[in-house]
């Protein structure tokens, strides 16, 4: 199922499938937690971990869950961070497209005919917490335009990712405020993913301008 989010004087599904533009947003299915010690990974210290890191992958779920991100990233002003064309509408997915088919499927991944057609895809959360670089938050986006067919004609896929400093929370502090902290640092994430896809956006008009 998919959410017409209307910008500007549209405020209906009917009017937003007659709109030139669409940014269609997906969140991601997988989160996980990788936590090492002076092991430095491998089996022994992913054993070592497998309880903590079991604990943490459902807290993610729990703070990023799929209307959590795509709320998140609604918070954002998607239009100017990923140089979308003026009025372009906002189409959310609450479902999340399975991971294993991100990279094999080249078409669309809704059934929209717009002339003007682009994809948001979050691909992975990524908790990391390691004994020399301490904790972290790590998000995979994909950015997909398609123009008006089923052809890819820009693609950037690239991690954002921030550290962190109250998640996971120890016993006795403030979980809430951990959790909420996830979502500082995704939304972190995804403008430092913005920062570089749009360089890759100016460098795609240059060679085209070329």
């Amino acid at each position: 199922a998919c959410i017409f989010f209307a910008v500007a004087s549209i405020t209906s599904p009917a009017a937003a499938l007659d709109a030139q533009c669409e940014l269609h947003v997906w969140p991601a299915e997988r989160m996980t937690s990788m936590t090492t010690g002076l092991l430095g990974g491998g089996l022994i210290d992913a054993l070592a971990h497998s309880g903590r890191d079991a604990s943490n992958k459902a807290q993610l779920a729990s703070a990023l869950d799929s209307p959590s991100q795509l709320d998140a990233l609604q918070s954002l002003d998607l239009h100017n961070m990923l140089k979308l064309a003026p009025g372009t509408i906002i189409v959310r997915h609450e479902e999340p497209l399975e991971r294993k088919t991100m990279n094999k499927i080249k078409a669309r991944r809704s059934e929209s005919v717009a002339k003007c057609y682009s994809e948001l895809i979050v691909a992975d959360v990524f908790y990391q917490k390691a004994a020399i670089y301490g904790r972290s938050l790590r998000t995979l986006f994909m950015l997909r335009d398609f123009g008006d067919d089923q052809k890819i004609d820009f693609e950037y896929k690239a991690w954002g990712g921030n550290g962190l400093k109250l998640f996971p929370p120890k016993e006795g502090e403030d979980a809430v405020a951990a959790l909420d902290e996830l979502v500082t640092v995704f939304k972190k994430n995804f403008d430092e993913y913005a920062n570089n896809a749009r360089k890759s956006i100016d460098a795609r008009a240059l060679r085209k301008g070329g």
